[in-house]
């Protein structure tokens, strides 16, 4: 994260030229930009990073556990997935009413209420007793999560200047870049140790620590215009389904987010296989390779601000596609490499992605933000139930196909239907 601390706010003459492109009325007495600055290191980076870390810490824990699940509980791959699909589908299910609600009270409220709520269900999924109240926890789990992501976005959005949004934006992807490795890394760890309840039990404590640095790190949002009444707020996400731009964003972070979680959700059960008989620990070591999205996603969000999104997004499509194709050589170092060249590509494409929709998206950037998480995480939802058929099909080299399918047709979606935004210097 300390690359993405490092930014520097645009100058007062610079924020001016590019203040267009996100039109808006202060509310009163809002603060400057430069709050939250502290002898350069601007804090609310570390805000935005540190929520993103915590929302990802949960979201897919479970993908390292899936074959232990699935032999702890007699249960079908398909079955021991629903831990992931649920959490996805619940995210998908309340985004949209979190986003109306955000916009009527302050986001840094809403961030840190749903950061503290999260460690409740997270303690209590190791108490399950069987894989369907493992399955219920989870989906709690997910209902409260759009209170972190969706309010996040529309907090930088907000927040931020046009021309340093990709940064900012990067900033919040490398925490959950950061909190998945993490997650999944001390999800198999433990389990293969202790068993998968104590998983649960230290991620929900992390949760409490990593609430508490939102809450220092991050100020209050001082640039909403907080609607009259609900009305309002209804009908301007209303608008918002009937803005083609909006909705080709919504539709590029439903498949991405599905070929992340469809590369490696299925790969724990390909390497799981005889071939290579890894475990829980080392499948959960197998996500340190997002570690290197932490390092090319700052870089990433550096292009984004200087090319524009619609560039960074085909380049970052085909690094994905390329890194996802190696994944067919049976050899784990090849395997690894891909999968590290696969998932950077796509967090740089979350990143362009979510500071292309908070451009296009206008007014009302709390609201636009929920429908992206809903459609985002639809995806996910996807990516963990979808693929499952084309597994049972062919395997892993099928599975492969139908990512390299979904990643194509997204790179068709950014090419033919983004908004071209000139980039600023």
């Amino acid at each position: 994260m300390s690359a993405c601390s490092s930014i520097d706010v645009l100058p007062p003459s610079q924020a001016l030229r590019v203040s267009g492109l996100f039109a808006h009325t202060p509310a009163p007495h809002a603060a400057p930009f430069t709050a939250g600055k502290a002898r350069g290191f601007d804090l609310r980076l570390l805000g935005v990073s540190a929520a993103g870390f915590c929302v990802f810490l949960s979201v897919y824990a479970t993908q390292a556990l899936l074959p232990m699940l699935a032999s702890v509980f007699h249960a079908s791959a398909l079955h021991a997935s629903l831990t992931v699909t649920a959490t996805t589908v619940a995210v998908a299910l309340g985004a949209p009413a979190i986003g109306l609600l955000a916009e009527r009270i302050g986001r840094k409220v809403v961030i840190v209420t749903a950061i503290f709520a999260l460690a409740v269900p997270t303690l209590l999924a190791a108490t399950a007793g069987g894989l369907n109240s493992l399955i219920g926890w989870r989906f709690v789990q997910g209902l409260i999560m759009p209170g972190i992501i969706a309010v996040t976005m529309a907090y930088v959005a907000e927040e931020w200047p046009a021309g340093r949004t990709g940064a900012a934006m990067s900033a919040y992807v490398s925490g959950n870049v950061l909190g998945g490795v993490t997650g999944r890394l001390m999800s198999g760890w433990i389990a293969g140790r202790f068993g998968w309840n104590y998983a649960f039990l230290v991620l929900g404590l992390i949760d409490l620590a990593g609430g508490a640095v939102v809450l220092t790190a991050l100020p209050p949002s001082g640039k909403v215009a907080r609607p009259g009444k609900l009305s309002t707020s209804v009908r301007e996400m209303a608008r918002h389904l009937s803005n083609r731009k909006l909705l080709a964003a919504f539709a590029s972070g439903f498949n991405i987010l599905l070929a992340l979680v469809a590369a490696f959700t299925y790969v724990t059960f390909h390497l799981a296989s005889p071939s290579f008989g890894l475990g829980p620990a080392a499948l959960g070591s197998l996500f340190l390779v997002y570690l290197v999205g932490v390092v090319v996603t700052p870089i990433g969000g550096r292009f984004i601000d200087r090319r524009g999104q619609r560039h960074a997004m085909l380049i970052a499509l085909t690094l994905a596609i390329t890194g996802i194709l190696l994944t067919l050589i049976p050899s784990l170092i090849a395997i690894m490499a891909g999968l590290a060249l696969c998932s950077s590509g796509i967090f740089v494409c979350q990143a362009a992605t979510a500071s292309h929709m908070g451009i296009v998206a206008g007014k009302a950037r709390a609201s636009a933000s929920g429908l992206y998480a809903s459609f985002y995480y639809a995806g996910g939802a996807a990516g963990a139930f979808i693929p499952g058929l084309f597994w049972k099909l062919g395997g892993w080299p099928a599975t492969v196909g139908f990512i390299v399918v979904v990643l194509m047709v997204t790179a068709g979606i950014a090419g033919r239907a983004w908004n071209r935004v000139a980039a600023v210097s």
